[in-house]
């Protein structure tokens, strides 16, 4: 991982994960139990509901249900992966262990969408300001 420089509060994650879900393909990874959960589109927009962060996919496609309370920090990663530059969301909680990342998409071409690379850097910028944000200007 990166010299992290930037780390936002757990108390970010909902804020953050309204935000992404305009910015169109991404790529969620899970890892547990030795295995890797890949997601390639849109993270879905999600609302709270019975003391979860519901995803709520647009038709079929990924959708679960996050306990943000396990949230502690979210880090922002951007060191290439396969000798290509890569920006992901780091979700981490207390233990330091990872929860799930989400990844800026990539073209069919494998660029990265230019549009998400900067809106990734703005927040990145903006640290914990970014939670005065409605996610709109970012």
């Amino acid at each position: 991982m990166s010299e992290i420089d930037t780390v936002l509060p757990g108390d970010a994650a909902q804020t953050l994960l309204k935000t992404i879900a305009d910015w169109g393909d991404m790529m969620t990874i899970i890892q547990h139990g030795g295995s890797v959960f890949e997601f390639k589109g849109p993270f879905p927009k999600g609302e709270v509901g019975h003391g979860f962060y519901n995803l709520i996919p647009a038709g079929a496609g990924f959708q679960g249900h996050l306990d943000l309370s396990k949230v502690h920090e979210i880090r922002f990663q951007d060191t290439p992966r396969g000798g290509r530059e890569s920006y992901a969301f780091v979700f981490c909680n207390q233990q330091d262990d990872v929860i799930f990342k989400v990844f800026l998409g990539r073209d069919r071409e494998g660029q990265l969408f230019a549009n998400q690379v900067e809106a990734f850097k703005k927040i990145k910028n903006a640290g914990i300001e970014f939670l005065g944000n409605t996610g709109a200007d970012a």
